[in-house]
């Protein structure tokens, strides 16, 4: 078969309408045109698809079954259409964005950025506590996109890297290790530690990093935001692991301090994240395009001033 959709609008105005003169006039062109459009219609599909009675038009059997796909495939063609126009000018459309709390260091300056290039986009941020409340988030279908540093295995998605996140210990300014130039790992172990809750990629990375070097961590203290970690550590109850990309203002007010830690910063990566089988829709889609582009560049400024000032002896 060779079905158009101009054949289809065709159809299902003669069908509504009950008269090819009418459809006609509803569509502006000629009733011949109408009748042949149907009667070429009808000869692809083999089946006739009205009874006619005098003037008037009725679907037969097989008629009223061919209008509900019809309509199924002029109402996809309408939705692929909108999608297209809306691909050349943004100037409409909702974002949802989840995140992980790390993240929420940095993706409202992109955002920001991003809403600058689109303002017609209406944009919702759902800040997760921690990657697994995120994952729900998730699998519920309530977030479009998803920025987060463990692509989920738990369920099938499409993870894309746009940025290096690195994570390094940070301990009070007067405590004992910030003052040195150079610290092995197996020295962290006699010291105690402020750490995330279970389910957090920070507390994840961190004990991969014990692990790998045979070591058990002295927990003092689990809270579940990075917030309350970075001001416990403040206080002098213990050293932390956290991201690079929420302690910039703590770091320049000499609030905190990162500690020159062998191996260290671990590197990690920040990834957007959606549901393998949703398809995106074209805002979401925009800023898919945004982070990946833009991304790197916005979190390099910020960590490089950071590291060099630091001068952390690193892995190499």
């Amino acid at each position: 078969m060779n079905l158009s959709f101009r054949q289809l609008r065709i159809f299902v105005e003669v069908a509504r309408l009950g008269s090819n003169q009418a459809a006609a006039a509803a569509l502006h062109i000629t009733p011949p045109a109408v009748s042949m459009q149907i009667k070429d219609l009808e000869s692809q599909l083999q089946l006739a698809l009205f009874n006619r009675e005098g003037r008037g038009l009725t679907l037969s059997t097989a008629g009223e079954y061919f209008l509900v796909h019809a309509r199924r495939m002029l109402a996809a063609y309408r939705d692929a259409e909108d999608a297209m126009s809306r691909f050349l000018k943004l100037d409409r459309g909702v974002l949802t964005l989840g995140i992980v709390s790390t993240a929420k260091h940095f993706v409202p300056q992109l955002l920001a950025r991003f809403h600058q290039e689109h303002p017609g986009i209406e944009l919702k941020l759902r800040v997760a506590h921690n990657r697994r409340q995120l994952v729900a988030l998730m699998q519920a279908g309530e977030v479009d996109l998803s920025v987060m540093g463990r692509p989920p295995r738990e369920i099938e998605t499409r993870a894309e890297p746009f940025a290096a996140h690195p994570l390094v210990f940070v301990a009070a300014p007067d405590h004992p290790l910030a003052r040195m130039e150079a610290i092995a790992p197996d020295t962290l172990a006699a010291h105690p530690f402020v750490v995330r809750e279970e389910g957090s990629g920070t507390r994840a990375a961190m004990q991969a990093f014990f692990e790998e070097h045979r070591l058990e961590p002295r927990v003092a203290m689990e809270v579940a935001s990075n917030e309350t970690v970075k001001h416990a550590v403040m206080a002098g109850l213990g050293l932390s692991l956290l991201s690079l990309h929420t302690i910039g203002l703590e770091l320049q007010s000499g609030l905190l301090r990162i500690l020159p830690v062998e191996g260290t910063p671990l590197m990690r990566t920040w990834f957007i994240v959606r549901m393998q089988a949703r398809q995106l829709s074209p805002a979401a889609e925009a800023f898919r395009y945004f982070i990946i582009e833009h991304g790197e560049a916005h979190l390099l400024a910020h960590d490089a001033p950071l590291l060099q000032k630091t001068a952390l002896p690193g892995k190499g």
